[in-house]
């Protein structure tokens, strides 16, 4: 009985260490990839507006996860997100196509590509289309562990946030993830008049994702910033890095700082 006993003990104690150990190690990758030198300095100046350690620990992101990241723009998270994953989980890109206009959504994609071309910690990212318009597979159904998206709910506006939130329930495995980061706009405005700032309602976000079948299972002030009164004469591209006012009342805004920011984590 009393060897039973110590071998279950040095077992518990074992798996208790190993477990870890790998926290740990999923804990280094992240580290080191928000301080690689292949990020961009302007990128690195903005941690402290984005918070990410804190906002990828808080989705419960891991290095061993399958990741999509929804329009992932110029890769400010690709650069983080692609080394962290990169020889021990996936990451998938699912990005505007380019269509060969000249328009926003092909130059973005060529940029894209361009960047991911630029460094071996990128060549394993896979680079997937992707339309908020429409149904999308850009991964396997039920395969994903973590399906993200950074600021862009305001470009997909009502139809286009339904689409996107049925395509990553779809995409997710059963516990799997949806992290939502957003520009929040206050109660006290009405998301009718105002669609085109640049903030979505916290509530509207909750009310799709729900009716997608996903559950909110916590919400975080992490990238919340109380200066901000979501109410600027160019939208939420007043404050900076946009600065679309330009010079005028340019320190006004630099102390605001940038947007607050809803960060949601939904479970499938």
């Amino acid at each position: 009985m009393k060897t039973l006993l110590t071998t279950s003990v040095l077992a518990t104690t074992m798996l208790t260490a190993n477990l870890a150990n790998a926290h740990a190690n999923h804990h280094s990758k992240l580290d080191n990839a928000i301080a690689s030198e292949h990020r961009a300095d302007k990128n690195k100046a903005r941690d402290q507006y984005r918070h990410p350690k804190e906002t990828l620990e808080f989705f419960g992101f891991h290095s061993k996860m399958t990741v999509v990241e929804l329009t992932p723009g110029g890769g400010w998270y690709t650069e983080i997100l692609a080394p962290a994953l990169r020889g021990s989980g996936k990451l998938v890109g699912a990005h505007y196509p380019d269509k060969g206009g000249d328009d926003y959504y092909s130059r973005s994609r060529q940029k894209l590509e361009k960047k991911l071309a630029s460094n071996l910690v990128f060549n394993e990212v896979e680079l997937v289309d992707f339309d908020p318009k429409k149904s999308n597979d850009y991964t396997p159904a039920g395969t994903a562990d973590l399906v993200l998206t950074f600021r862009n709910l305001h470009n997909w506006k009502d139809e286009g946030m339904q689409q996107v939130f049925k395509d990553a329930y779809r995409a997710l495995k059963s516990g799997g993830v949806l992290g939502i980061v957003e520009h929040r706009m206050p109660a006290s405005q009405d998301w009718g008049k105002n669609k085109r700032s640049g903030y979505v309602p916290q509530d509207l976000v909750v009310q799709y994702a729900q009716a997608a079948g996903f559950k909110l299972a916590a919400s975080s002030d992490i990238n919340a910033n109380a200066k901000d009164s979501a109410d600027h004469p160019k939208g939420v591209w007043t404050l900076p890095p946009v600065l679309a006012l330009g010079e005028k009342d340019k320190e006004k805004y630099l102390a605001i700082g940038e947007s607050d920011r809803m960060t949601l984590k939904f479970v499938k």
